[in-house]
């Protein structure tokens, strides 16, 4: 085999792989007995290096818990999640912490994960000083970087997240999230608390990342017409279970389950047709 053929080989294996996850709650009902539900319930997927899959769904379908189980912050019930050939599902606690940071989560709400008594530079910084990946004097340095590759002025450093707008804080979370150079972005709704003219930066910002840096993105969203601009490839969740998926011009084209097809008809302005996909 050539060099050429195993950088494709490589290349062609995907970066991460769920296979068969489950993730089941157990809850008293009023009378007192223990019933159990299924969050998650036999999902399979997997994603390319420098692809973006989009998972889509009602809310309580299971894209939350499917984006905490992908990113090693909750504990499945059974099944594997594979992240470059590695089970992390079977991965003792230190193991993990090796994992994690190659593996960020952005949120719908940057509030939620943003501290509050911090200004945008020690946000940025943090992370560099709890991996110890960086010395001292080239924190500063890396953090106005960040800055300027989400878009932000370096005249924000010294804000607090109350002081940004809702659009300033999500590319402060995603600047945060880039830190420490993850192979795996997942946003859970994070285009979905912004208006739409500010969603369409943040999703050129996401577009831009991934041709610059090769990110591979798992987008989590209620939103078909957005994952349609992002995505490879459409998987639709209802009820713990993945009930479609398919590259976005087949999945747009010719829906075929219901659930698709009540999400698609909630959104009139989704393309349609291949050729009207924007990419």
């Amino acid at each position: 085999m050539t060099s050429e053929e195993s950088i494709a080989d490589r290349d062609a294996r995907p970066i991460l792989k769920v296979e068969s996850l489950a993730k089941r709650y157990t809850k008293r009902s009023l009378g007192g007995r223990r019933e159990e539900l299924f969050a998650l319930n036999g999902i399979d997927f997997s994603i390319l290096p420098g692809t973006t899959l989009a998972v889509v769904g009602e809310s309580g379908s299971g894209k939350s818990t499917l984006a905490l189980c992908a990113a090693c912050l909750e504990q499945p019930t059974s099944g594997s999640i594979w992240f470059e050939n590695r089970n992390v599902v079977t991965l003792a606690e230190n193991e993990l912490r090796e994992i994690r940071p190659q593996i960020q989560l952005v949120f719908q709400d940057p509030a939620n994960s943003l501290n509050p008594r911090w200004n945008a530079l020690r946000i940025l910084i943090e992370p560099f000083v709890l991996q110890k990946t960086i010395k001292n004097g080239e924190m500063k340095e890396r953090a106005f970087s960040l800055l300027e590759r989400v878009g932000l002025s370096s005249q924000i450093a010294g804000r607090l997240p109350s002081e940004l707008s809702g659009g300033q804080r999500q590319r402060l979370a995603i600047a945060r999230a880039l830190t420490l150079e993850p192979k795996l972005l997942i946003l859970d709704e994070a285009l979905s608390a912004l208006d739409c003219s500010v969603q369409a930066q943040i999703a050129n910002l996401l577009m831009e990342l991934q041709s610059s840096l090769g990110m591979t993105y798992l987008f989590i969203t209620h939103d078909l017409a957005m994952a349609a601009q992002l995505a490879d490839e459409i998987a639709v969740m209802s009820r713990g279970r993945i009930v479609e998926q398919g590259p976005v011009e087949e999945v747009l084209r010719a829906p075929e389950h219901e659930s698709t097809r009540e999400l698609l008809a909630a959104v009139p302005r989704i393309p349609r047709t291949p050729s009207s996909v924007i990419g």
